[in-house]
């Protein structure tokens, strides 16, 4: 059964962590309502969403695809490149281990599940500001074992791999190339983000629907002359706190 974990937005969100967006006002309210909209559609588009409680004192705690990367055989929890963010793992954490086994990625490696694309048995791992080299290289060796091949890939345009690249399916990519190093992922047909709309690289797929941010419809207009199915979604005050669509929930296949 396709599930989706979120959490509820914090209270404390708008002292986020931002690195490459100015800081903006955000309306608790209407970020609220705008994820709780999220969750809506992924119910209506066939998932069974477990929606954990706030984390008050945890500005960026929606944000649940940092903390941990959940593969088919087993879950792994990350250790953030954000300090102040590691306390957001115990949580998903005991959430998780209902579904998967637990692997962990430790000090001194930093991994956030943001820099982490897979398609099919291929994972690539962006090298950011938030994700090292040994982060990478723990990962590298759970994995392994499991028949994964795995890519690592500097950024450095962007906070993560996946906020300029993410899998559409039929072997296609969306993605802001002058962001990161785009060679080094190979073997995919490209839909290029619009020039006046670089953050457009993150889209979320679910069955044959690719749910896409309102705010960029000429990207919109290019995935779907590719002809992709695509449902857009308002989450313009989340993307104040520098998020996309994956970041706000992790989605796997459970027996229970």
């Amino acid at each position: 059964m396709l599930t989706a974990i979120t959490r509820e937005v914090s209270s404390s969100l708008p002292n986020c962590e931002l690195s490459f967006i100015p800081r903006q006002p955000i309306d608790l309210a209407k970020a609220r309502a705008q994820h709780h909209a999220y969750e809506e559609l992924l119910r209506k588009l066939g998932a069974r969403v477990i929606s954990l409680p706030e984390e008050p004192d945890l500005p960026d705690s929606m944000f649940v695809e940092d903390p941990a990367i959940v593969l088919d055989e087993l879950a792994v929890i990350c250790s953030l490149g954000t300090e102040t963010r590691r306390k957001e793992a115990p949580s998903l954490a005991a959430a998780l281990e209902k579904y998967r086994k637990l692997a962990f990625v430790k000090l001194p490696g930093l991994l956030e599940g943001g820099d982490v694309l897979r398609v099919g048995k291929r994972i690539f791992v962006g090298l950011t500001r938030r994700t090292n080299a040994e982060g990478i290289r723990q990962l590298a060796v759970i994995v392994s074992q499991f028949g994964y091949d795995l890519t690592a890939v500097p950024v450095s345009g962007c906070l993560h791999l996946k906020s300029a690249v993410t899998y559409l399916g039929r072997n296609t990519l969306l993605g802001n190339r002058a962001w990161f190093q785009w060679s080094r992922v190979d073997g995919f047909e490209w839909v290029d983000v619009d020039p006046a709309e670089p953050h457009a690289g993150n889209a979320l797929v679910i069955g044959d629907t690719v749910v896409f941010p309102a705010s960029f419809p000429r990207t919109r207009q290019r995935i779907e002359a590719k002809g992709f199915h695509v449902t857009s979604i308002e989450i313009g005050e989340l993307q104040k706190a520098e998020s996309g669509l994956t970041c706000s929930s992790l989605l796997f296949d459970a027996q229970k």
